[in-house]
């Protein structure tokens, strides 16, 4: 991600990128081959008065021994996902930031995802009503990456690696405080951590939603599907348009039951074009670069922060319910 963000910053129309900074001289050097200037060490980062913004983007345990002293420094921080190992840590930074009244945020880039901004878009709309349940899943067969993010000690495992994602994308959708939750870890791949997990959360005002991430999985399920007051969403791949089925009248005159294998029923029974109207949204036009547009526009006093302080500690907190869901075997009650 380090990479990722040094070429954004070169295309972009909001920032100049100024250097990088590895710890292990081949990534500096690299930098330097590619025209790209390496500085020597953390601490001429933090010198540099040229210096604005600060991007994070080290192995997940390491996050705070980073931060904190970059805000302290005076910079303006944006932090690789997930920002921290717990709650405890992530507050730490928080304040660190608040002293030092520099913008510190988290790179939550995959709100920019076309498929999330797809569902988004139809739940604000509200034409086919309030959204009472999400699904949401990610699925891939190639297990862990064999790095870091295969060991706890790094703060490794999907929950923390795509669930960070998918559990952000949901919390921007569905209004409610969660009430409980229940969350299942996989281990196919890697004892260490979960490399893969099942998560329901249920809220105060009746809704649900499910996320799911696997990395063993040789067919993939749809993306998204969502239910709503007066009809349904599917995205069955995130290259793909969504698929909205709206209810415009819930009985037909005369339902024929339908032959199954075991037997007739009515109940199952399809619907058709009399009841319901079948349409496809196109995919919404998504910049993920806006994340950094809006993160100048903060530190000139012209924008509220995009992704906030709350709202990246209501996402930790969720995943640490979810830890101690797996370690008791059972659902929590919470209030998130």
């Amino acid at each position: 991600m380090g990479g990722w963000h040094a070429e954004h910053a070169l295309k972009s129309d909001v920032v100049n990128l100024l250097g990088v900074y590895d710890i292990k001289e081949e990534r500096n050097e690299l930098a330097r081959s590619k025209g790209i200037f390496a500085y020597d060490s953390q601490e001429a980062v933090l010198k540099d008065d040229r210096v604005d913004i600060i991007t994070v983007a080290v192995p997940n345990d390491d996050h705070i021994k980073v931060v904190i002293p970059c805000l302290e420094a005076g910079k303006n921080v944006i932090c690789e996902k997930p920002v921290s190992m717990d709650s405890c840590e992530l507050q730490k930074m928080i304040d660190a930031a608040n002293k030092a009244g520099k913008l510190f945020t988290v790179h939550q880039n995959r709100r920019w995802d076309v498929d999330f901004l797809a569902m988004k878009q139809i739940a604000d709309s509200g034409e086919i009503g309030k959204v009472f349940n999400i699904e949401s899943r990610i699925h891939g067969s190639r297990g862990i990456p064999s790095d870091w993010r295969g060991q706890k000690a790094h703060g490794g495992g999907m929950l923390l690696d795509w669930g960070v994602h998918l559990i952000d994308q949901v919390m921007q959708i569905m209004p409610g405080k969660i009430v409980s939750l229940n969350c299942h870890f996989s281990h196919r791949t890697n004892k260490e951590v979960d490399d893969g997990f099942n998560l329901r959360m249920y809220f105060d005002n009746g809704a649900s939603a499910y996320v799911e991430v696997g990395t063993y999985n040789f067919i993939a399920m749809p993306r998204f599907y969502m239910q709503f007051e007066k009809g349904s969403a599917l995205i069955r791949d995130w290259r793909e348009e969504t698929q909205v089925v709206k209810c415009k009248a819930w009985h037909e005159n005369d339902v024929l039951p339908v032959k199954t294998a075991a037997g007739l029923t009515k109940t199952m029974a399809p619907r058709n074009e009399v009841t319901t109207d079948t349409y496809k949204v196109a995919r919404p036009a998504s910049d993920v670069h806006e994340f950094y547009r809006n993160a100048c526009a903060v530190i000139d006093g012209k924008a509220k922060q995009l992704v906030t302080h709350d709202e990246v500690m209501r996402v930790m907190k969720i995943m640490e319910a979810c830890f101690e869901s797996v370690e008791k075997g059972q659902v929590l009650s919470v209030e998130l």
